[in-house]
Order: C-alpha cells, then structure tokens, then sequence
C-alpha cells in the first residue's frame, strides 16, 4: 500500500485500525531501543530512521540530498514490514536474529535481505524488535556502511 505523509502520526492515522495499534507498537519499541543518534522521519514513503547529516555530511551514496537511512517501517498490503539496514550489512547481526526469532514466534522467519515481513498481527516480536534495534550504534551503522555498503 502507498501512503502519503509528512509525519509518523499521519502516516498511523491512515492505517487501517489494526494496523495502527501494531504500526504504534513497533515504533514505540524502536524509539525505546535505538541508540541516541538515530533520528526519526518520514523517509521513503515509511516510517524511517536515519543517520542525520550533522551527524554524516555524506548522505546517502544513492542521493546525497538524502540522510543515511538505517531502519524503515511500512504497512504494506499482505504484511507489515520491518526494514533494517544492519541486518543486510552485518552477518553476525543476520545470524543472532535467524537463531533467536522462533525463541519469539510461532510462524516460521518470512525475511528478505534486509526486510523482516510480519503477516499475522498477533505474532509480533515486539521484545526481539526492541533488542535487534538496540545492538548498533550511528557510530557502527556508519562504518558497517562505508565498509559493506557505500560504493567508493
């Protein structure tokens, strides 16, 4: 699903009613959790949190104009989806959430390289989500990113 936005709250509010409550819940976990740094905004079309550029004058190697984007979240029409950038870029990282998810869930791992799709609305990992988003720092997520990501 497309939605348009200029801020987290409207992007909620367009959400169909059991989408927001989930939507919100996520995102409260990843504000709970995510290292001091990361800023929230509408980026993409979703929910995002990026590198700001005071932080990482650079930007984004694909759009400069852009900040570095590190974590999406998305209604999409079959499934909410969590996009984070760390999973894609640390394999370390990608294998402690391979093993720990069944500890969390029942449904077999739906996941792509970096997005975590989420098809059934009552089986949400909200605590791994929380710790996932916990374990880099901008300072990691910067030099993951020039080592694995950037193009020189």
């Amino acid at each position: 699903m497309k939605y348009t936005a200029d801020s987290p709250e409207k992007y909620i509010d367009q959400l169909p009613e059991n989408r927001q409550l989930v939507i919100s819940r996520i995102r409260d976990s990843i504000n709970k959790s995510i290292p001091k740094g990361f800023q929230e905004q509408m980026s993409y079309g979703m929910l995002g949190w990026v590198v700001p550029h005071s932080s990482y004058p650079d930007g984004y190697h694909c759009d400069p104009k852009l900040p570095l984007p590190f974590i999406n979240l998305a209604s999409q029409k079959n499934f909410i989806a969590l996009y984070h950038s760390g999973i894609y870029a640390d394999q370390n990282l990608y294998d402690w959430f391979v093993s720990e998810y069944p500890k969390y869930c029942k449904r077999k791992l739906d996941m792509g390289k970096s997005c975590i799709r989420f098809k059934a609305m009552d089986d949400i990992p909200y605590d791994l989500i929380e710790e996932l988003c916990s374990k880099t720092t901008v300072k990691d997520w910067i030099s993951l990113y020039e080592k694995n990501i950037k193009k020189k």
